[in-house]
């Protein structure tokens, strides 16, 4: 049972206010932007940033002045996917469907409003993409995002639609709730998420649901890779691979479920 709001430590509160807003940006933002965006004093702020930093959960980009997520964090972060018993259970089966394409595969999960990645297999080559454990993707401009709205109850996605803005990276990104609606409608159809070029400009991915006891979408994995290894006349192919690979994953969650209620 959890403690009376009036039993709150508004220090706490400031405090984790303050990093749920860093988590909403890419670049970071310097003391007065907090402070403005929180309608906080500046000095209240410097006070949290400057403990937040001490301890490594912050850390200040030297040239922009800028505030972003610390070590310690990303190392806690990490410590609390690593538990997640999805990424155990999945992990062969990732590391299968790497070895069938040779492309990097993807594991995540919606936390929230968010889209975060829980585990990554390299494809191999020198090529490595700029994706990590414990990062977090757009719901319109990722194979993994689009799927897991996509399989969402429709009330559901009328409220992360409502809660979260479209961001559009480039003339390809989905960024219209009438049209992402149609990709969702096409997806729920296909069984599988094609990703083309949507979140960065070179790059495409196709996603596919993982799906718990219950029918209810737990998780998304997807192949991603550059235009040369995904081609558009191999994104069918793709999705059949996905896709048999993400209903393998969910058998052995229902499997290793119901090992667990005996």
């Amino acid at each position: 049972m959890g403690l009376p709001d009036k039993y709150s430590v508004p220090s706490v509160d400031r405090a984790l206010t303050i990093m749920e807003l860093l988590a909403d940006s890419r670049r970071g933002y310097s003391i007065s932007e907090i402070s403005r965006k929180l309608n906080l004093p500046k000095s209240s702020i410097h006070l949290l940033i400057s403990t937040l930093d001490q301890r490594g959960y912050l850390q200040k980009n030297a040239i922009s002045g800028k505030y972003r997520f610390g070590l310690k964090l990303i190392s806690l972060s990490r410590t609390a996917i690593e538990n997640l018993n999805i990424r155990e259970e999945a992990r062969p089966f990732l590391q299968l469907l790497m070895e069938q394409t040779g492309l990097t595969v993807h594991l995540a999960v919606l936390e929230r409003n968010d889209v975060v990645i829980i585990d990554k297999v390299e494809g191999p080559g020198m090529f490595r993409l700029a994706t990590w454990i414990g990062g977090r993707l757009d719901m319109n401009s990722s194979g993994v995002g689009k799927v897991l709205l996509a399989f969402l109850p429709e009330n559901e996605v009328a409220a992360h639609l409502e809660a979260n803005r479209l961001v559009k990276h480039n003339e390809n990104t989905i960024a219209s709730p009438s049209r992402l609606k149609r990709e969702l409608a096409r997806i729920r159809s296909l069984g599988y998420a094609f990703e083309d070029e949507e979140g960065e400009i070179g790059f495409r991915c196709v996603g596919a649901p993982i799906f718990d006891n219950e029918n209810r979408v737990a998780a998304a994995i997807s192949v991603a890779g550059t235009t040369s290894q995904i081609r558009l006349d191999l994104s069918d192919k793709l999705g059949r691979m996905v896709k048999t690979a993400a209903a393998n994953i969910s058998t052995h969650l229902w499997n290793s479920q119901d090992e667990l209620s005996r």
